[in-house]
């Protein structure tokens, strides 16, 4: 599975007759006890998430069902809820800091100042701006809201002509009245969180992180229909794997051949063209001399070069078999191995590549090669992600490497 950064979504909901004029969100009230009499629950399409807002207040279509947006009953002002959860299908960000990047971008904020946040129960991490969002080319006020809760991300945000303290005093009156209703999550994996377990899972722990999925858990999220529908999806798309027939010819190559055989083969040829006796700093300019390359693919065959010359023809071998082991969740995911076949499976496979490494850090810095040789890019953020890992309460690295890995299910 390719690891996932959040889309920049194109965040349009139909304001712009909401935004003619500007106007207060509950007539005349002063006090937010009076602001929340003339107010009424407003939920999102799939009721995961609700404010109030003034009873003449009607909703607008929403591209996701964990996002509200309605509008006054004059269309002269608007409020949006958008949610963000943080694992599953759904997941269209990894942080707090992505959301903000996702509305910043969207809607191109601008003359941002902080401001001061609401109480929203249950919402942690609470930050509010104030500044100026473009929505269809108009510019228009916005106070926005930003925080999290175990479930999900947040951002909520009323938006008008003109601010003014009243509608922003009428707005944390609705986020007071925040209420969550997160789904609960069908999961059919009974295996327990033994170390052979969080071991299978330390070996494929950076992707499982990139992709905001639970390394604490075995294949990284809950095994259900939905879950099953979209692995089922991404196998086809990346791996062409689309059942158990070519699940278990793609792991046979894996396992015999992988990208270990091609880079073996690659390098094997750069020996004989006689790239040993050019000197490393010049290595490139020898292959861009004698291929047909660009200055990158020189530079890549060129580093790659080096590490075969370091660390032999299975330089790259922890790629193919960390892949491996994630191969076997995501086949667990898609239903098509049993939970577990998929456990026997990765079990057979850990204890083979175990011996072959002598750490964590000599088996990632294999991957690491194996991904640089194969993706012809640096695996920086994939090395940062490892070694924040390491630094975690939650390490899926506190399993030790030399651990004995044994059937405990």
């Amino acid at each position: 599975m390719k690891c996932t950064t959040p889309k920049k979504l194109a965040l349009t909901f139909c304001l712009t007759a909401a935004l003619a004029s500007a106007a207060l969100q509950g007539c005349k009230a002063k006090t937010p006890e009076d602001m929340l009499a003339q107010m009424q629950e407003f939920s999102t399409p799939d009721d995961t998430a609700s404010i109030y807002l003034d009873k003449s207040w009607k909703t607008e279509e929403a591209p996701m069902d964990g996002w509200l947006i309605a509008s006054s009953a004059k269309e002269d002002n608007a409020v949006f809820l958008l949610q963000f959860p943080k694992s599953g299908p759904a997941r269209q960000a990894s942080s707090l800091e992505d959301v903000q990047d996702i509305i910043k971008t969207s809607y191109n904020i601008s003359g941002e100042a902080e401001a001061q946040a609401p109480e929203v129960p249950g919402m942690t991490s609470l930050t509010a701006i104030t500044g100026k969002m473009s929505v269809d080319g108009s510019k228009v006020d916005a106070y926005v809201v930003y925080g999290e809760t175990d479930y999900a991300y947040y951002s909520m945000a009323y938006v008008a002509n003109k601010m003014s303290d009243r509608k922003i005093a009428s707005f944390k009156a609705s986020c007071s009245k925040f209420q969550e209703n997160a789904p609960e999550e069908e999961d059919r994996t009974t295996a327990e969180l033994t170390d052979t377990v969080r071991w299978f899972n330390a070996s494929y722990a950076v992707l499982t992180d990139l992709n905001g999925w639970d390394y604490n858990r075995f294949a990284g999220l809950a095994a259900n229909d939905e879950v099953m529908a979209m692995e089922q999806k991404s196998l086809e798309e990346w791996w062409s794997v689309t059942d158990r027939e070519t699940a278990d010819s793609t792991l046979d190559w894996i396992l015999t051949e992988g990208h270990r055989a091609t880079f073996a083969e690659d390098m094997a040829y750069l020996d004989e063209s006689g790239i040993r006796d050019i000197a490393p700093d010049e290595r490139s300019a020898f292959l861009l001399d004698q291929f047909e390359m660009t200055v990158d693919e020189a530079r890549n065959y060129a580093d790659m070069f080096g590490f075969y010359e370091q660390y032999g023809p299975d330089a790259i071998a922890g790629w193919d078999y960390c892949r491996a082991m994630n191969l076997m969740s995501f086949y667990y995911l898609a239903g098509y191995y049993t939970e577990q076949e998929a456990l026997d499976k990765s079990l057979e496979i850990a204890t083979a590549m175990q011996p072959l490494f002598e750490s964590w850090d000599d088996l990632m810095d294999s991957y690491m090669r194996g991904y640089e040789y194969w993706a012809e890019e640096s695996a920086d953020e994939r090395r940062a992600v490892y070694e924040d890992l390491k630094t975690r309460d939650d390490s899926p690295y506190t399993v030790d490497f030399k651990t004995e890995l044994v059937k405990t299910w």
